[in-house]
């Protein structure tokens, strides 16, 4: 009898696991499910117009829960307004926010989390923060201008942050020269490879 409970116990487990799994799968697809409507919107996309006319679907590396990190998070308050640096003269307004610590693949990292000052992020939300960072895919297998994450802001006197690179997503300049995309500052350079979110544009898909 105590043998059976356990197993069980054992089934009940598993089953919520991947209950679970199953949800945060269908989480991140979503995400990229949207994105791939807004870039094969004539309205919304950044591509060229020629290749709009080929797109089919950006490419993504397998999703992996191991990159959703609950990380360490520590607000920075009262610090400077700054310009940050872009691909063009531009020079947007950010404050850093707060700084997320965490380890991935036996590395201890930490990356900074920015406020915009003067206009939203990707999709427009009031309630997100801009996470860019460079890592050791770039050039290769992803965009070598670094990638973007939007971050929902957390909840008052909460010491955790969410990062999942599996929502990361390149700047609109690695589909069209024609925009001004924010380079990822020097201490957001991470020294590993993360084989998550958006891989670098592929114009045969």
């Amino acid at each position: 009898m105590k043998q059976f409970t356990i197993s069980i116990c054992l089934l009940f487990l598993f089953t919520n696991c991947t209950q679970k799994t199953n949800t945060y799968i269908d989480e991140v697809q979503q995400f990229q499910y949207k994105l791939n409507t807004q870039y094969a919107s004539a309205e919304a996309s950044p591509l060229t117009k020629e290749d709009l006319k080929t797109f089919k679907s950006l490419t993504f590396f397998d999703i992996d829960a191991t990159y959703s990190i609950e990380a360490s998070f520590k607000l920075t308050p009262n610090t400077p307004v700054f310009a940050m640096p872009t691909t063009t003269d531009r020079l947007p307004l950010y404050r850093k926010y707060g700084i997320a610590t965490f380890t991935l693949n036996g590395e201890n990292l930490a990356l900074s989390i920015y406020e915009h000052q003067n206009s939203m992020t990707s999709f427009d939300n009031e309630s997100q923060l801009f996470l860019p960072f460079n890592d050791t895919t770039n050039g290769t297998t992803s965009y070598g201008g670094g990638r973007y994450i939007d971050i929902e802001i957390p909840e008052k006197g909460s010491n955790t942050i969410v990062i999942d690179f599996n929502k990361s997503y390149n700047p609109y300049c690695a589909y069209n020269y024609k925009y001004s995309c924010p380079i990822p500052p020097r201490e957001n350079n991470l020294p590993i490879a993360i084989l998550a979110g958006v891989k670098a544009y592929d114009k045969a898909h």
